[in-house]
């Protein structure tokens, strides 16, 4: 049972899931939308630069039917002649065609907003695989576009037969007034039945949007176990993470152990803590170069008899350095003077065995701000 819920498409798309859909393309579209931004936008239009555009349409059609004599018995004139005239046209109807050009450049962009993605038009021979296709015609998807078309025509069927009726008795006049004036009526009807009927598709839009947005998140749903290997894909697999820790742990540990024969004195607690510090004229204060407690403490004290080099009880001090200085940084500046007595001794103790001469004493009581002397976090 357990295996049978994490195959189940139960559990909404990530963030990445959606990020990655969109890239491919893959994102919630509603044509009825965009059919009706754009013929809304047609109709507005119409509206607006109709009265404009039929009488320049009318004086064109006029030009054109008026033939002078020399071009009814010359065709390449009358050719010449046609040519100019759909120019005519096509500039007359320029401003409605570039206003419909950018609305359905636009529309579709409503619901998902602007995307840009080549893998939408890389070909897919899986698209015409004949069994998907017969799968996709009786699909429950199908039946919903079928049962939207036979909405869509009764509404605006049943509009357009509500307003052609409503408006029967002004049609009928119109067979009483002048060419002229029937010609600017018509078209005042006709934009404003177009908008009407245009209008009457918000009921389909209001249905089709957010049927197309839940279609769209239903087909991008994923499984239990799919959404934990995108967890491991994104955070990384625990196991591999910690390895990965372990191994730069390891390579800091050979590093650090590396440097200690640089060391300049090792401060001891004198068991369970071992700093080395070393300090040269270029340095503005002394660095830990190296540092552990327990095992790692006994070897670093090890290293450092191999190498000859001092080691120094201060419990108080090791302490302070273990908890208060990081690896490869300046020790604090509170812990200057106690390190100071500490390096004086060790620069005395190289003359001695270099020159002789009265032997140095190690430092007793070394000076630790009594904050930093973190007892309670000895082991």
């Amino acid at each position: 049972m357990s295996e049978e819920s994490d195959l189940e498409r139960t559990e909404e798309a990530t963030p990445k899931r959606l990020e990655k859909a969109r890239e491919e393309g893959q994102v919630a579209r509603s044509q009825e939308l965009t059919t009706f931004t754009l013929l809304m936008a047609a109709a507005v239009g119409i509206l607006m630069m109709g009265a404009a555009l039929m009488e320049k349409l009318v004086k064109i059609m006029q030009s054109g039917m008026q033939v002078e004599r020399e071009l009814a018995f010359q065709s390449e004139l009358m050719i010449n002649r046609f040519y100019e005239l759909a120019i005519e046209g096509l500039i007359s109807m320029a401003p409605l065609l570039f206003l419909l050009l950018v609305v359905a450049f636009f529309a579709p962009m409503f619901l998902s907003g602007w995307i840009i993605s080549a893998k939408a038009v890389i070909p897919d021979f899986k698209r015409v695989d004949p069994f998907k296709g017969l799968a996709r015609i009786f699909s429950m998807r199908s039946l919903i576009e079928l049962v939207k078309a036979i909405l869509k025509t009764i509404i605006i069927g049943g509009v357009a037969a509500v307003v052609i009726w409503h408006n029967k008795e002004s049609v009928m006049a119109l067979l009483t007034v002048s060419v002229n004036l029937g010609i600017s009526r018509t078209g005042d009807f006709l934009a404003m039945s177009f908008l009407m009927i245009i209008g009457a598709m918000i009921m389909i839009v209001a249905i089709d949007v957010p049927f197309q947005i839940w279609e769209h998140a239903k087909q991008l749903r994923m499984t239990q176990e799919e959404i934990r290997k995108e967890h491991k894909e994104s955070e990384g697999d625990p196991y591999v993470k910690a390895r990965i820790r372990n191994l730069q742990r390891e390579a800091a540990r050979r590093r650090m152990m590396s440097e200690i024969p640089k060391a300049d004195v090792i401060v001891t607690n004198p068991t369970h803590y071992a700093v080395a510090l070393r300090y040269q004229s270029n340095m503005r204060a002394p660095k830990v170069i190296a540092k552990g407690v327990h095992l790692l403490a006994t070897r670093i004290r090890e290293i450092a008899t191999e190498h000859r080099i001092p080691i120094l009880e201060a419990p108080p001090l090791a302490r302070a350095l273990y908890h208060h200085a990081e690896l490869e940084s300046e020790i604090p500046e509170k812990l200057y003077t106690a390190v100071a007595e500490i390096l004086a001794y060790v620069f005395q103790l190289r003359r001695y065995n270099e020159y002789g001469g009265a032997e140095p004493r190690p430092p007793v009581d070394v000076p630790v701000p009594a904050e930093l002397d973190q007892v309670n976090l000895a082991v």
